[in-house]
């Protein structure tokens, strides 16, 4: 599997996968005097943390979905 899609908030959080809870908080590199290299390297870490794929199947046997995060709060 393959995916190249990533989720930004609202709040500045940046998801790598719908999936997984890991994300990137870009707020503070927004912020940052240096916005431009600080939110490129913000940015260039986080997708280098990007799983390849996911695992969405949660039909096994006693298998619980992987985040507690509603949908709407992620966006997209």
């Amino acid at each position: 599997e393959s995916c190249n899609r990533v989720r930004l908030t609202c709040t500045g959080q940046l998801y790598m996968c719908l999936g997984q809870d890991d994300m990137a908080d870009l707020r503070s590199p927004l912020r940052a005097p240096d916005v431009h290299g600080t939110l490129s390297e913000a940015i260039d870490e986080a997708i280098g943390r990007k799983p390849k794929g996911h695992d969405f199947i949660i039909d096994r046997p006693g298998q619980k979905p992987a985040v507690k995060r509603h949908m709407s709060l992620t966006g997209g």
